[in-house]
């Protein structure tokens, strides 16, 4: 049996897998547009040293970083002078919207790519404004640095286990990239757990003996959708690095338990 251990993550192929059956929250996102107001917010603007990264661009709502066009989200990364950035993108959130705790969180994504290419499909605790992060919870169910087109990670980050020292897993394409199709990136969450997909592999479970602190995964979440450029995660863009970059979305879809 194949035992993983991952920045202080250890865990074995018998893993706990939820069925998690009644959609709650479907987002396919089939009217062009402006994304649906009633589900989505955004972030405005660079944040607090570029959202405590170090990130470059500067988040919008304009139609030329976010849109639905024929059944897809875009989010598009830009380079041109903005507010004093180099660098203009979109930062989608669901916070005071929708929030839940516990199930299946799943999208459907194609991802752009590019030294300082940063995309993320991931959630935070719904009390983050009292319970400042990392006390809140992170839940990374993707990110990936775009100069790197084949490796995706999953996190989870909390009171003495954030930032650098997050628990974190990566899941390697075999044969393929992540920029040249779509794929399904998901977390299944209970009580005890969350398990990381892609596609329909099961790849990381972490649970409360994994984490370094607090395990602070049990209370609702909200969902978030980025495209960063630049930070300490991925390096500045390059010389190489085509603009514009664009995260194709095509649905994002929630679960819960029938039971719950």
């Amino acid at each position: 049996m194949a035992v993983w251990t991952i920045s202080g993550c250890s865990t074995d192929e018998t893993q706990t897998v939820a069925t998690f059956t009644n959609l709650v929250l479907d987002e396919n996102f089939d009217t062009d547009g402006a994304p649906n107001s009633q589900v989505w917010g955004f972030d405005i603007g660079t944040g607090e040293n570029g959202w405590g990264n170090q990130e470059l661009q500067y988040y919008t709502d304009r139609p030329d970083n976010v849109t639905i066009q024929n059944g897809i989200l875009l989010i598009t990364a830009r380079q041109e002078s903005f507010e004093n950035s180099q660098y203009t993108s979109a930062r989608l959130l669901t916070k005071d919207k929708f929030e839940q705790q516990y199930g299946r969180f799943e999208a459907r994504i194609r991802l752009p790519f590019g030294q300082g290419i940063w995309p993320a499909f991931w959630m935070l605790g719904a009390d983050i404004d009292e319970n400042p992060w990392p006390g809140a919870g992170e839940i990374d169910i993707m990110e990936y640095r775009g100069q790197n087109p084949t490796v995706l990670i999953g996190s989870v980050h909390g009171p003495g286990y954030s930032g650098g020292e997050a628990i974190s897993k990566e899941y390697t394409l075999e044969n393929d990239r992540f920029d040249t199709g779509f794929h399904i990136f998901g977390i299944e969450w209970g009580p005890e757990f969350v398990n990381f997909y892609v596609d329909d592999v099961l790849y990381n479970q972490i649970t409360p003996e994994d984490v370094t602190g607090e395990w602070v995964f049990n209370k609702p979440f909200y969902i978030l959708m980025n495209l960063a450029v630049g930070g300490t995660f991925v390096g500045s863009p390059n010389a190489e690095t085509e603009f514009p970059q664009t995260m194709l979305v095509d649905y994002v879809r929630v679960y819960k338990n029938n039971a719950d």
